[in-house]
């Protein structure tokens, strides 16, 4: 039994050590994407949602001047790197469907934390980076965007 083990260890460990270190690389920014834009169900989406939320990610060491987080399904957001979503520029995707967010904006004059945001409310396309099939930056930039004539 153990002589079995041994080469299936071996093979194991072996496929372990073969992972392309991009995938690695990408899977580690697509989780802190996650981190920095994905909430799935807000508690709220006031000031104080924002205030929690923002600390709590790790987004006020220096306070973040804007941030966005996106309320739904991890799937319909990843698809936006496929077929619901449409090239944007070089190298950003417009959502083909609107999503529901909250965006966050610091209100404070200094950089330092504590850090005080104001939250707005929407329902709107978002762009976002994608690599290897996965979103790995969202555009701030393109806050008041809507996709039309889907």
């Amino acid at each position: 039994m153990v002589m079995v083990l041994g080469p299936l260890l071996l093979v194991f460990m072996l496929g372990l050590g073969m992972t392309p270190p991009a995938l690695a690389q990408d899977n580690f920014r697509y989780k802190d994407f996650l981190t920095k834009h994905y909430d799935a169900k807000p508690g709220g989406r006031n000031d104080r949602y924002c205030d929690s939320m923002m600390k709590r990610r790790g987004l006020t060491a220096p306070c973040k001047d804007t941030n966005t987080f996106i309320h739904g399904n991890k799937g319909n957001i990843k698809a936006i790197c496929g077929n619901n979503g449409i090239p944007y520029g070089t190298h950003f995707r417009l959502s083909k469907s609107s999503f529901q967010i909250t965006t966050c904006k610091h209100v404070g004059s200094s950089p330092r934390p504590p850090c005080r945001y104001r939250a707005s409310q929407g329902f709107r396309g978002i762009v976002i980076a994608c690599e290897n099939g996965l979103p790995v930056h969202f555009d701030e930039s393109f806050i008041h965007l809507q996709p039309t004539g889907y």
